[in-house]
């Protein structure tokens, strides 16, 4: 909470005590101002993805040089929600399930998720947004609880990684 006694304690500006009251309750409304917008601005740390409109946040860091490319053989654990609802429609983490392996950059999975796992390290954890357009489109995956033009939240973490022998 901003007080004007505590803002004119701590302003460093030595001011004559006639000014000091009118200088602290300017100060204080631009200091408002500010705290007004600074909620008004986006302070997400999503990252786009060049080209797509799925976008990614990094909830855990990775750990070495090997990373995610087009045709490695990557396996995950992966969690997906629909943001329309927040309903869990699959996790490998379910009992009975297990990690998900697949060949990355080689659309052997939804655009969004094939994008936004490239450039992943082992251990590196991201939440995906994908898009309907970049997810399951205007036919949804009814059969997973998927709507027509579902908004998908992943999360995904790299268990592995296993480059394509022609490019090492």
């Amino acid at each position: 909470t901003l007080s004007l006694s505590s803002f004119c304690s701590a302003s460093p500006i030595t001011l004559p005590p006639s000014a000091r009251p009118q200088h602290c309750a300017i100060m204080l409304r631009i200091l408002r101002l500010v705290s007004l917008l600074a909620l008004c601005v986006d302070l997400s740390t999503s990252i786009e993805l060049p080209g797509f409109k799925t976008t990614y946040d990094v909830i855990a860091e990775g750990e070495g040089t090997l990373l995610v490319q087009p045709k490695a053989s990557v396996t995950v654990h992966a969690t997906g929600i629909v943001a329309e609802t927040g309903k869990k429609f699959w996790s490998t983490k379910d009992p009975g399930q297990k990690p998900f392996s697949y060949t990355a950059g080689v659309k052997a999975v939804i655009v969004g998720w094939d994008q936004g796992v490239l450039g992943m390290k082992k251990g590196e954890k991201r939440e995906l947004t994908i898009p309907a357009d970049e997810g399951y489109g205007k036919r949804g995956f009814p059969a997973w609880g998927i709507p027509p033009d579902g908004t998908l939240n992943f999360e995904i973490e790299v268990l592995s990684i296993t480059p394509n022998k022609s490019e090492l």
